[in-house]
């Protein structure tokens, strides 16, 4: 016996969120799914009820005390044409652009990690605790230079450092670095200068 899921999806935009609920619907069966159109309407309606929160980045960013415990659990939907091959793994980014195959698939990973009770903490364990100072810096903008003085090593060893965080986390550019540390609680959206 399946447990129905119950989904909150908060967009501003109607037409995002009746296509969304369309395909959770079909293809994510059984669902419970709640549109909000603000943040307000959906914590006026009891926000803690939900099982996954789907939203924008500006939702997840003004709202971080919130969503953040709920990290693994919250999608943040991206229309960048570029994320979506630079991120294939990375279950919490789903790309609005792509095929209705892609989606789907990007759906279904979360769904997945849930039922095999992966949490999202445990990609942290794959960066040691340099990378993750490393990460910390490269999301608060700090040029590559400046990482090298401030944690007394080479340049060529920050950019080792780099390409191995890209290489361990799937992710290639900084934004979504910078979503990764949000949500894995490496970096508060307080430390970062929008």
């Amino acid at each position: 016996m399946y447990h129905t899921k119950r989904i909150a999806i908060l967009l501003p935009d109607t037409l995002q969120s009746t296509g969304l609920q369309s395909i959770l619907t079909e293809y994510f069966p059984p669902v419970e799914v709640g549109c909000f159109s603000s943040y307000e309407s959906f914590i006026a309606l009891g926000g803690d009820t939900f099982d996954y929160y789907f939203t924008l980045s500006e939702t997840f960013v003004l709202n971080v005390d919130f969503f953040l415990p709920r990290k693994s659990k919250t999608v943040i939907l991206t229309d960048c044409p570029m994320c979506g091959p630079s991120l294939p793994s990375y279950t919490n980014l789903l790309t609005v652009r792509a095929s209705l195959e892609t989606i789907i698939e990007q759906i279904q990973q979360l769904f997945d990690a849930d039922v095999n009770n992966l949490i999202a903490g445990e990609g942290n364990k794959d960066l040691s605790a340099r990378e993750i100072e490393v990460l910390q810096l490269v999301v608060k903008g700090t040029i590559n230079k400046e990482i090298a003085d401030r944690l007394n090593i080479s340049l060529n060893t920050v950019l080792t450092h780099r390409k191995n965080i890209t290489a361990k986390l799937g992710i290639k550019t900084v934004s979504g670095l910078t979503f990764y540390a949000i949500m894995h609680g490496i970096i508060s959206a307080d430390d970062i200068d929008l």
